[in-house]
């Protein structure tokens, strides 16, 4: 069996380009691992993403574990700081070990502050598609009316749907 050719003519994925660019900044502030800032919510968990930041991890002078710091509102503080060792246990399994030992909560005002409007949230799902116009529908119908498969004459009914309805807009 004969193993697949690779055809990326030299083009490269943007996520290889980026990747150098993002870690050398993450670095700057300590990060050993971009995944933390980058999948925040994921780690972190929805509950505490949507309080607080990850803003720097700093290094001990004798190197026993990290300091993590994470930027808050100071309503949230209190409830952030009762979940400051499940947090804790969390980032330390994106490290594999135990690198953060400490974690350091930072307040600050609900607005200002560049490093508190920084989101690294996912772009949100997109809403549902609103139907297509009776006369599109029509149209697309008759254009695929001359194919005997059902399925490819299904398929190519979306599409000119999708089409039509694409270029009324």
């Amino acid at each position: 069996m004969a193993s697949r050719k690779q055809t990326t003519y030299g083009f490269k994925r943007t996520s290889a380009l980026l990747q150098p660019s993002i870690r050398r900044a993450s670095e700057t502030r300590g990060f050993a691992q971009s995944r933390l800032l980058t999948h925040w919510a994921e780690i972190a968990g929805e509950d505490i993403a949507a309080i607080a930041r990850p803003v720097e991890v700093s290094y001990a002078r004798q190197g026993m574990g990290a300091t993590l710091t994470v930027l808050t509102t100071g309503a949230q503080a209190p409830m952030l700081e009762m979940q400051k060792e499940q947090l804790r246990e969390r980032v330390n399994a994106v490290y594999g070990y135990n690198a953060i030992s400490r974690i350091r909560i930072t307040q600050t005002a609900p607005t200002g502050f560049a490093d508190g409007q920084v989101d690294f949230d996912h772009r949100p799902k997109a809403k549902t598609p609103v139907a297509p116009a009776p006369e599109t529908t029509r149209a697309a119908t008759e254009l695929a009316a001359p194919v005997s498969d059902d399925g490819l004459r299904a398929a190519l009914e979306s599409l000119a749907r999708n089409v039509l309805a694409r270029s009324q807009r």
